[in-house]
């Protein structure tokens, strides 16, 4: 067992309670093989996208995407924090991900980056399944990408995300991040965040 496989062992989650396998299997690394990414994988990520659900059916979703090796992978990658540069290098298919403020008949979209958010849940489940890592971001200039990608008014870039097959190099990552990379996983616990029948005060 190589050690990229040693740390996708190692980060299945220790669950509480029994979950699906690749929910438990899925975490956000910042290590990707170095090898493009599958037209045909792509077309399932997108086509997991296309039947998420939606308020009113509206698929508010829109993404830009690019290969590594392409100028559109560097106009996105120049759009990240000095942070997210620091590693995002080294993935085969970098997105950004922007949704449609309002609706067909010019009424805000409240809901929109809701279905965004789950749009992007149901495509990580499936690249989990295709043996995909994934791995969303905050840190970008969402102004710049606006403004470098030409994205039409009405249009809010939200997020970027980093793909690649699991596996790749320790050794890529600055030594922090190699740490981050091998660090043990936490989350909150379920009374901290579902509350029955009223809200709970202490969480």
């Amino acid at each position: 067992m190589n050690v990229a496989e040693q740390i996708r062992l190692e980060n299945i989650a220790d669950t509480n309670h029994e979950i699906f396998a690749l929910l438990k299997q899925r975490y956000s690394p910042r290590i990707f093989k170095k090898e493009p990414i599958k037209n045909r994988h792509l077309n399932q990520l997108f086509e997991a996208i296309r039947w998420s659900a939606s308020s009113n059916n509206l698929q508010p979703w829109r993404f830009i995407y690019a290969e590594k090796g392409s100028e559109a992978y560097n106009k996105i990658f120049n759009c990240f924090s000095d942070f997210n540069k620091s590693w995002t290098k080294n993935a085969p298919v970098l997105m950004l991900s922007a949704y449609k403020e309002k609706t067909n008949d010019g009424k805000e979209n409240f809901h929109a980056l809701h279905d965004l958010g789950l749009s992007l849940g149901l495509m990580t489940v499936q690249a989990q399944y295709l043996g995909i890592a994934v791995h969303h971001m905050a840190g970008l200039d969402w102004k710049k990408a606006q403004e470098v990608f030409q994205v039409p008014e009405g249009f809010h870039i939200s997020t970027a995300i980093a793909l690649g097959y699991y596996g790749g190099d320790l050794e890529d990552l600055p030594e922090d991040l190699q740490q981050q990379e091998t660090a043990n996983r936490e989350r909150m616990s379920i009374q901290k965040f579902a509350f029955k029948e009223n809200w709970n005060p202490e969480a």
